[in-house]
């Protein structure tokens, strides 16, 4: 009986984690791929109940402040990326401080969370979605340069190979993986080599090729109060 209760706790915590992650869609009003193949599916919750969560979810039409639409803004993209609050208000911050020294903040921004392994990872193919490769790199199944990294933030740079540690290959999650990136589009400064289940960075990521699901410049004034 014990063991019953502990493994339908288990199920439960893990639909509650589900549920999470869809309600952060559905407060925000877009889809935000946090789910991974879910996501790309008819049962996804946005398109199921395309209203915010909560018993007067479907009744809510009260406008939003100027700082409401700054803070929704950034939580889409702060989400999109998943990161924390204190992650993702550093990397603002170092673009702020740069800025009117750069051309295109919003453009240097998204360059520095394009390149976070985590990222590049998941923009590879390797994983449906940023939460999985943020889990797999972590793990060390990586390495950059045939060396071991394990920080999802590892800011990578034009030249490095990113590939599957060879001990990693024999497992189960990463059977398939040859078949999968046969039909994943990789962005254009990624080039992808199957047979050595490997990725060089080509170029630089752009925010018209990310294109993220924010306003950036309204992020940069939320943060800029």
């Amino acid at each position: 009986m014990a063991a019953d209760r502990e493994r339908l706790g288990e199920c439960n915590l893990k639909l509650e984690m589900k549920d999470k992650k869809c309600k952060i869609c559905r407060r925000l009003g877009v889809k935000l791929f946090l789910k991974g193949e879910r996501c790309l599916s008819q049962k996804c919750p946005i398109i199921t109940k395309p209203y915010p969560p909560g018993e007067k979810g479907k009744k809510r039409t009260r406008q939003r402040s100027e700082y409401g639409k700054e803070l929704s803004e950034k939580q889409k993209l702060k989400n999109w990326y998943n990161l924390k609050e204190r992650q993702f208000r550093k990397y603002v911050k170092e673009v702020l401080e740069k800025r009117g020294k750069v051309e295109d903040a919003g453009a240097l921004l998204i360059k520095k969370l394009e390149y976070r392994l985590d990222n590049v990872v998941f923009r590879m193919g390797f994983t449906p979605s940023r939460v999985q490769a943020r889990q797999i790199v972590n793990h060390g199944h990586f390495l950059v340069n045939e060396k071991k990294v394990n920080i999802p933030s590892y800011q990578v740079k034009k030249g490095d190979k990113i590939s599957l540690r060879a001990g990693s290959r024999n497992k189960a999650m990463f059977q398939d993986l040859p078949t999968i990136l046969k039909k994943h589009q990789v962005p254009s400064w990624i080039k992808i080599n199957i047979e050595k289940l490997e990725g060089e960075i080509v170029g630089q990521p752009n925010l018209e090729e990310a294109a993220p699901p924010a306003e950036i410049s309204t992020i940069f004034e939320f943060y800029s109060r």
